[in-house]
């Protein structure tokens, strides 16, 4: 269970992992080891997956930002090229999907180039691969991987009753 003193544990990480614990534990009023006992619990459940620093891909070189719907030949229930196409380099997200397309991909190369590559010589290669259709990003107006954290025993946010999702924040990936 995850308690209130957790998610303002976790809104704190989320903001900036490299948050000291002695920091941490003066903002929830606690004493320093009793809130690396929860972080340590916590990435122990594995509601902390692991700490990342947030890089911005064009000093990389990696300008070219696309989506990639994947139709494959395979059992519904099976997700082989999911894994495949997961181990290819540039891949970022892939995320097995419903409807006439297998899966969603996320991926950031260099240039149309090395995209027309990728989609060539890597997804078709994997057997099961039948069809693609790509679409590029011409600008990222918001990309984060910041969840919302509720107070316990809150209401989840209902898009539909109009109330504007928070602005963004800074480290929020906004380009």
């Amino acid at each position: 269970m995850i308690d209130d003193i957790d998610r303002q544990i976790l809104t704190i990480l989320q903001d900036n992992a490299r948050t000291a614990a002695a920091e941490i534990a003066r903002r929830v009023e606690m004493a320093p080891s009793a809130v690396f006992e929860r972080i340590k619990k916590l990435e122990e459940r594995g509601v902390i997956r692991g700490y990342s620093a947030m890089l911005d891909p064009r000093p990389l070189g990696l300008n070219l930002l696309a989506f990639i719907m994947v139709r494959a030949d395979e059992r519904i229930t099976a997700i082989e090229a999911g894994r495949q196409i997961a181990a290819i380099p540039g891949v970022q997200e892939v995320h097995h999907i419903a409807g006439e397309d297998c899966y969603l991909v996320k991926v950031r190369t260099r240039d149309t180039e090395s995209l027309g590559r990728l989609l060539r010589e890597q997804l078709g290669a994997i057997p099961f691969v039948r069809g693609t259709r790509t679409t590029i990003v011409l600008e990222t107006v918001k990309e984060t991987s910041y969840l919302p954290i509720e107070p316990a025993g809150a209401a989840p946010a209902d898009p539909a009753s109009g109330v504007s999702p928070p602005t963004a924040r800074e480290g929020d990936g906004i380009a």
